[in-house]
Parts: C-alpha cells; structure tokens; sequence
C-alpha cells in the first residue's frame, strides 16, 4: 500500500494537538539499566536522571514508512528514595517521589511547538528490596499524580493530563559469587487514568534490561528497553490501535570513590516502533545518571 507522507503529516499535527510528545503513559523508559533491579541499603539516596530524548521522526498507525518531522524532550528527573530498617515480607522497605523538570519541543508541517516547567511528581509509598547470595529482587506501587500544567492543544506541555498507578517489579542476577556478572530485568506496569475529554489512555509495560561485567574501576554492558500499550485507548473519540517500541544500547557505570557517588551513561537508539492509536516519535535516547547517598 504507498504511503501517503502529506495526509500522514497532517495527521500527525491533529493527533500531537491533543497529547504529548512522549509516549503515552508517565514512565520513560531507559533511565534504568545495568542492575537496574537492585535496591540499596538502608539509608538516604538521591539519584538524578538527565535525558535526551531526540526524535528524528514519526511512525504513523498500520505503515512502514515514516513520517518526516523532529523534536526534543530533555528531562531531569529528581528521585529521592528512603530505605528504612524495617522489614516487610522479608524484604528492606522503603519509600520514594520523583520530581521530573523537562523541556519538549516538536517540529512537523505546520506545527512548531516548545514548552519547559516541572512535570507530573511520582509518589511511591511502597518499595520492597530483596538480597540473596546472588541476586536482588524488587517490587513497588505508586502513583504519578495529575500536578502539572497541561494546556489543550499543546503536545509540549509539562504534564500528562491525568493520573497513573504504576506497579513495579523485577529482578537482577550475578552469574558469580563475586558479583562481577550481572543480568537484570525490570518491569513496570502503568494504569492510566482519563484525561479532562474523557478519554483513557491504554495500559502499558514497560520493560528494562541489562548485561553488564565489573571491571574493578567500572562497569560496562549492553542495556536496552521495549515498550508495549497493552490496550486500546478508550472513551468518546478514542481510536484503536496500540503502540510499541524497542531500543538497544551500551551503559557504562564508574564510581567516584572520592565523593561517595556513582555516576551512568547509557545511549540507546530505538530500532523499532509501531504507531498506535496515533503516530509515535522514534528516535535516540542518552542518559546521565547519578547516585549519590547522603
């Protein structure tokens, strides 16, 4: 069937109108990697996450070609998390938020649109850690709360527009008894709530994964991450159809010793995407992280 790029492209600029340029759901993937499934200690801990997100174009619904256009979300999420010293389920608890200050900008026909601000603040009262001799689970519930300015029409906005309940669960596994070795998976599972139009946005899962080696001084491996709408979006004027996405990538993770923190790079590049109810961005992600305990 020949892809029809102009109708598409106006296609695109209606559907962007009415939501972000992120995909749908509050969660980006990629910010997790290497051991992403391990919990630290009990203690204090403050991990920063600089994200580049560059999108170098559009996939629309049901086509193999893509859509031409460009964009541009860079995010700096703000986690603080608290492990405590008591146990639950035989596992350290703790507790979380996340406060994410981005800017996002869109470029595609007519449309050009850019807008910055503090975005949807996460609050999870529930993380469970576990240790083994050779691996660490983890399990946590939470929910993105509905803070943030979202103006109708604007696909740049700061915030989503509604709620969501997010349920997290994964596991990390070293291949040695010295720990140098390490496979991780991480789930994440978002219920998302209407917008203001009345229409609710389709479940997703996320899932991020690591395969890393320590090399003393640091740490390096292959990371990467898929992403799947689970179900349709629902409502008066809600289309079918449900996105997916999946990206490749390398992580290195070096420890500053001197100033009690680790600092993590990772790039990925997304090397498959599926336009759900409406065109989704694909594109290369980088992340700086840090972790700092205080």
């Amino acid at each position: 069937m020949k892809f029809n790029t102009t109708s598409a492209a106006l296609a695109l600029v209606a559907t962007l109108a009415g939501g972000a340029v992120q995909a749908e759901g509050h969660y980006v993937t990629g910010v997790e990697g290497l051991q992403g499934s391990s919990v630290p200690p009990a203690g204090n801990y403050y991990l920063g996450y600089l994200v580049n997100y560059d999108i170098n174009g559009f996939q629309a619904p049901d086509a193999k070609d893509g859509i031409g256009g460009s964009g541009q979300v860079t995010a700096l999420a703000n986690r603080l998390v608290h492990i405590t010293d008591t146990k639950l389920f035989g596992a350290d608890y703790g507790f979380e938020t996340i406060i994410p200050v981005l800017r996002s900008s869109v470029k595609v026909g007519p449309l050009d649109a850019s807008d910055s601000g503090v975005g949807d603040v996460y609050v999870g009262p529930l993380v469970l850690g576990w240790h083994g001799a050779q691996w660490d689970a983890v399990a946590a519930a939470g929910m993105w709360l509905d803070t943030a300015s979202n103006t109708l029409g604007d696909p740049t906005s700061p915030g989503k527009g509604y709620q969501s309940t997010m349920l997290t669960g994964g596991l990390t596994y070293y291949f040695d008894q010295q720990k140098s070795i390490s496979g991780s998976a991480l789930f994440r599972y978002e219920y998302n709530g209407k917008k203001d139009n009345g229409v609710r946005p389709g479940d997703q899962l996320s899932l991020e994964w690591g395969l890393g080696k320590n090399y003393g001084a640091y740490s390096l491996g292959v990371v990467g991450y898929s992403q799947w709408q689970l179900s349709d979006d629902k409502g008066a004027g809600a289309k079918l159809g449900k996105a997916e996405r999946h990206a490749l990538g390398a992580e290195l993770v070096y420890p500053v010793a001197s100033a009690g923190l680790f600092l993590k790079g990772a790039a990925y590049k997304e090397f498959s995407v599926h336009g759900g109810s409406g065109p989704e961005p694909k594109g290369n992600l980088f992340r700086l992280s840090l972790v700092k305990p205080f």
